[in-house]
C-alpha cells in the first residue's frame, strides 16, 4: 500500500479518510505521511511534554525574566531587560547527519538559524552538543570529521560565533551521533513575529532559494523510524545547504521586520511547504489557497507531490498585506533574495473557508483543512514499562571496582582521565569553530557558560550553557534528566548570570519500546520537576526517537540548554585560574559518589549503580553565592565541578592560562578528586576577598573547602603527588587531533 511505504498505519490511514470523507490524492497524501511523522508531530511524546506546561513555575510578568512567548512558537521569547528580548532553542539533526555527516549537521545549523530569525530576532550565535560513539572505530571517524565540518562551516559562513557545547563518546551512540543545534538571537521587545496567516485577501509569499529534490521527505522520515543498512535505499536524501544564500536571507527578513512588511512568517525546515502552509494557516483559524506550479524550481519536473515536501533549505513564507506585496518583492529583489507571490489568505465568505487548497496548473491537488496537518495529528498514549535490567544495573555500584591507593596510583589516574575521550582538550572541535566574530563573544568555550554582549552600547549580556550526560540517564532517567539540568544552570551560575529559562534537545530510542517510553516518560517528568523546583521555564524544544541501531537504543541523552541573564559582563566571571597567589576554595558539600562516573568509565568501563545525588536547592544557593560574590568583583574565577569531578576540574583550570595550583585534601584523596558530587565549584579570590566569600557562602548555606593557592608550573597534592603543567598539557592536548585530525 502507498500509504505503507509513506510511514502511515492502517488507523492512520483510516482516519486520514475520514477527515476528507473520502480516499487522500496523492499529495495529500504525502503532506499527512511528513506532518504525522514523529518528527513534525510529536504524536509519542505530547501526552508526556505537557507537563512542561502543567508545572510551570511562575515567572514575571514583565521585565527582566518574563516568558513573552512560550512553548508551541519556533521558539520561545524572554525579556532581557533594556527594550530587548532574547529567543533561543535547540533541536535535533542525528538522522541525516549520520546519512551525510557535513550536510546533516551544516542543515542542522541552518534550521535552528531560521527558527530563531522567524521570531524576529537577529541570530548572535550558536552552540552544538554533538555524541558519537566508539572513538576507535573508522565509521567514528568518519562521522566525526564531517559533523565537526558542517557545524563549523556553516556558522562561520554565516558569521555567527560558536560558544559552546559538548561533544562526548560512547559505544551506545555507534551508528547514532547526536546532533544538537543551538542559536540564540536578540530582538527589541516589539518585534515578535509569529507563525500565523491572518487577514482575508493577504498575500502568501515565498522567499530564499528555489525548491529541489533534495530533502524530500527528508528529516520529518528519516527522524521517525528506524533505518538498516537493508533499508538504506529508503532513506530519504538528506538537505543540502547554502550559508551564503541564508546569509542573505537573514538581512532581507530584519529589514521586512523592521519595515513592518509582514503579518505572519515561517521557516521552510522539516516538511517544507506542507509543514509552512498547513500551520501558518491553522494557527492563524484562516484558509489558505496556494498556486504551487508558481513556487521556483530548481528542476522543472517536479511533481506537486514533490515540490510540496521538499525540505530544500534557506526558504521563508511570508503573510503580506496586499499593499505591501510590491516592496516585500523590492526588498527581496535589493537583496538578491528570489521572490514570489504564491498564494493568499482566505476568509469565511470564500467557498473553501477553513480549508488548504493547493492547485497545480489549475488542478486542485489537495483540499483539507489545515488544523488536521499541522494541529490534530495522532496523539499515542505508548505503553511503558520499566526495562528489565533495570534493577541489576543499578545494583552493580561501583563500590567493588579496584580504587587507587598510592600518590603514584592516583598521579596516572589523573593523567589518564585528563587524556579520556570525553574529558581531554576539545580545540581540536573549537579552533574549527569562529568563536569571536560579531564582536559581541565575552567567553567560549572551554569556559563554562558562553556569554554574549546584547550591543555595544549597554553592560548587558547573556549567558547560555548546554549539557547532557547519557550515563547518568541510562541509570536513572529522572534524576539524570535534573542533573543535566543542573549542570547546565550550575554552568550558567559559574558565568556570574541569573538563570531564567531553558530549552531541551530529548534524544531516545524507539517510541514503540515500552523500556525507551519509560526512560522518556521519567526524563520528562524529571525534567519538568527540576525547572519547577529551580524556578526557570521550559520555552520550548525539540524530541528525536527512533536513535537506535536494530534493538540497540542509545543511552537515554536528555540536553538541555539554560539561558541567563548578566547585568554588566564586564564583570563576567572566566573558568580558568587568572593570578597566582591567589586562594582556591571549593564550595559545596561532596560524598563518595562514583556510580556512572568518568572514572569509573575510563579506568574499568563499567557502567552501573545510581547517579550522583540531585541537590536542586544546594544548586540554587551555588549560583546565588557565585552571583553575588562576582558582583561584588570578589572572583578571579569559578568552574563547576562536574564529569572528571574535582581533577578534571583542576585540569581544566590550572591549564587554561598555564597558572599552577597547590591544594590539600582531607579525607580520602581518591573520592576527594574523583568523586561527581553536584552543586560543587571551585572558585579563586584574593586573599583580601576569602573572608567576604567566606560570609557570603555561609549566609546562603553552602559548605566551604580552603584547598590551597594558586602559582606556579605544576598541579600538586599535598602528600600524593606532583605533576608538572607540561606533562599535563601532553596528556591533554593530543587525544583528540591523534583520533581524527
Amino acid at each position: 500500500q502507498p500509504y505503507v511505504e509513506l510511514g502511515l498505519k492502517d488507523d492512520e490511514y483510516a482516519r486520514i479518510k475520514s477527515i476528507l470523507g473520502r480516499r487522500p490524492t496523492d499529495t495529500e497524501l504525502a503532506m499527512y505521511s511528513v506532518m504525522w511523522s514523529e518528527h513534525c508531530s510529536y504524536k509519542s511524546s505530547k501526552v508526556h511534554l505537557r507537563q512542561f506546561g502543567e508545572k510551570a513555575p511562575q515567572t514575571p510578568s514583565s521585565g527582566t525574566g518574563a516568558l513573552l512567548v512560550g512553548m508551541g512558537e519556533n521558539a520561545g521569547v524572554v525579556d532581557v531587560g533594556g527594550g530587548l528580548a532574547v529567543t533561543f532553542k535547540v533541536e535535533s539533526h542525528n538522522h541525516p547527519s549520520y546519512v551525510e555527516p557535513y550536510q546533516g549537521a551544516a542543515t542542522g545549523v541552518g534550521g535552528i538559524v531560521r527558527d530563531i530569525l522567524t521570531m524576529g530576532a537577529r541570530p548572535i550565535a550558536v552552540m552544538d552538543s554533538l555524541r558519537f560513539g566508539d572513538p576507535t572505530l573508522s565509521d567514528t571517524r568518519r562521522l566525526v570529521g564531517g559533523i565537526v565540518a558542517g557545524v563549523g562551516g556553516y556558522g562561520n559562513c554565516l558569521g555567527l560565533p560558536n560558544i559552546g557545547g559538548e561533544v562526548g563518546f560512547d559505544p551506545s551512540y555507534n551508528g547514532n551521533p547526536l546532533v544538537n543545534a543551538l542559536c540564540i538571537g536578540v530582538m527589541p521587545v516589539e518585534r515578535i513575529q509569529l507563525a500565523r496567516a491572518e487577514g482575508a485577501g493577504n498575500k502568501v509569499v515565498l522567499f530564499g532559494a528555489k525548491t529541489g529534490r533534495d530533502g524530500i521527505g527528508g528529516v520529518s522520515v528519516l527522524a521517525s523510524a528506524t533505518f538498516d543498512e537493508t533499508s538504506a535505499a529508503k532513506r530519504p536524501s538528506v538537505q543540502v545547504g547554502d550559508p551564503f544564500t541564508e546569509k542573505v536571507l537573514i538581512e532581507c527578513c530584519l529589514e521586512l521586520f523592521d519595515r513592518n512588511l509582514v503579518t505572519g512568517i515561517q521557516d521552510l525546515g522539516g516538511a517544507g511547504l506542507s509543514c509552512a502552509t498547513s500551520e501558518t494557516a491553522s494557527h492563524g483559524g484562516s484558509g489558505m489557497r496556494v498556486e504551487l506550479d508558481r513556487v521556483p524550481l530548481r528542476e522543472p519536473s517536479m511533481s506537486p507531490l514533490e515540490v510540496i515536501t521538499s525540505e530544500s533549505q534557506e526558504r521563508m513564507l511570508a503573510i503580506v498585506a496586499p499593499a505591501d506585496v510590491e516592496e516585500v518583492l523590492a526588498v527581496c529583489q535589493r537583496w538578491g533574495v528570489i521572490s514570489t507571490v504564491i498564494g493568499e489568505v482566505i476568509g469565511d465568505d470564500d467557498p473553501r473557508a477553513g480549508r488548504l487548497v493547493v492547485t497545480w496548473h489549475g488542478e486542485v491537488v489537495v483540499d483539507v483543512p489545515p488544523a488536521s496537518l499541522a494541529d490534530e495529528g495522532p496523539v499515542y498514549e505508548r505503553p511503558f514499562e520499566r526495562p528489565s535490567d533495570q534493577d541489576s544495573l543499578q545494583a552493580a555500584t561501583s563500590a567493588s571496582l579496584s580504587r587507587p591507593s598510592s600518590g603514584q596510583e592516583l598521579r596516572d589516574t589523573v593523567l589518564r582521565l585528563a587524556a579520556a575521550p570525553n574529558l581531554c582538550s576539545r580545540r581540536w572541535v573549537t579552533e574549527q569553530y569562529d568563536r569571536y566574530v560579531l564582536g559581541g563573544t565575552v567567553l567560549a568555550m572551554p569556559h563554562d557558560a558562553g556569554v554574549l554582549r546584547l550591543g555595544d552600547d549597554q553592560p548587558a549580556g547573556v549567558a547560555l550553557a548546554l549539557d547532557g550526560n547519557g550515563r547518568f540517564a541510562r541509570l536513572d532517567p529522572y534524576a539524570g534528566a535534573q542533573l543535566a539540568l543542573a549542570e547546565a544552570y550550575r554552568n550558567v551560575s559559574m558565568s556570574g548570570a541569573r538563570p531564567v529559562a531553558v530549552t531541551n534537545c530529548l534524544n531516545f530510542g524507539s517510541p514503540e519500546d515500552p523500556a525507551v517510553m519509560w526512560q522518556f516518560a521519567e526524563a520528562t517528568r524529571g525534567l519538568a520537576d527540576g525547572c519547577l523546583e529551580l524556578g526557570i521555564p521550559v520555552t520550548g524544544g525539540n524530541v528525536s526517537f527512533y536513535n537506535q541501531t536494530g534493538a540497540t537504543a542509545i543511552n537515554p541523552t536528555p540536553v538541555v540548554g539554560v539561558l541567563g541573564v548578566i547585568d554588566d559582563v564586564t564583570r563576567r566571571v572566566p573558568s580558568g585560574f587568572l593570578h597566582a597567589d591567589d586562594v582556591v576554595l571549593l564550595l559545596g558539600e561532596d560524598s563518595d559518589e562514583l556510580d556512572g562516573s568518568e572514572w569509573a568509565w575510563v579506568e574499568h568501563g563499567h557502567l552501573g549503580g545510581r547517579p550522583p545525588h540531585v541537590r536542586l536547592a544546594a544548586e540554587r544557593a551555588l549560583g546565588d553565592v557565585v552571583r553575588a560574590a562576582a558582583d561584588h568583583g570578589l572572583l578571579s574565577s569559578a568552574h563547576d565541578l562536574s564529569d572528571g569531578g574535582l581533577s578534571q576540574a583542576l585540569v581544566d583550570a590550572a591549564l587554561h592560562n598555564g597558572v599552577g595550583v597547590r591544594i590539600a585534601l582531607a579525607g580520602d584523596p581518591f573520592s576527594a578528586l574523583f568523586s561527581e558530587s553536584t552543586a560543587r565549584a571551585l572558585v579563586t579570590c584574593a586573599d583580601a576577598a576569602v573572608d567576604a566569600v567566606t560570609a557570603l557562602a555561609a549566609d546562603h548555606g553552602v559548605p566551604v573547602a580552603r584547598l590551597g593557592r594558586c602559582g606556579g608550573d605544576e598541579l600538586v597534592v599535598d602528600g600524593q603527588f606532583t605533576i608538572p603543567l607540561d606533562e599535563l598539557r601532553a596528556a591533554f592536548e593530543p587525544t583528540l587531533p591523534t583520533l581524527f585530525g
